[in-house]
């Protein structure tokens, strides 16, 4: 299976909803190179809502800058935590 990564044809201004969500979780793939496998990235219009669990505290803003770097992104809402173990 060929996971897509983020590329810069995809910066379409225009997106929103999953297509954005898609191209915001992507991205933080792309810039942040941190596990994003308990991460949600969800859209609404230009508004992106982070919701899940990172490593560390670092980790939170990192992600919430990633996606706030996105073009077409107007708003994170970013309710990432810290996963204890």
């Amino acid at each position: 299976m060929h996971k897509q990564i983020y590329i810069h044809q995809d910066d379409h201004s225009d997106l929103t909803d999953d297509d954005l969500a898609g191209k915001v979780l992507r991205y933080i793939q792309y810039v942040a190179l941190i596990d994003t496998s308990g991460l949600s990235v969800m859209a609404f219009g230009r508004t992106v809502v982070l919701s899940g669990y990172v490593s560390c505290e670092t980790e939170i803003g990192c992600v919430e800058e990633a996606a706030a770097a996105v073009i077409g992104v107007h708003l994170v809402e970013n309710q990432v935590q810290v996963q204890t173990h």
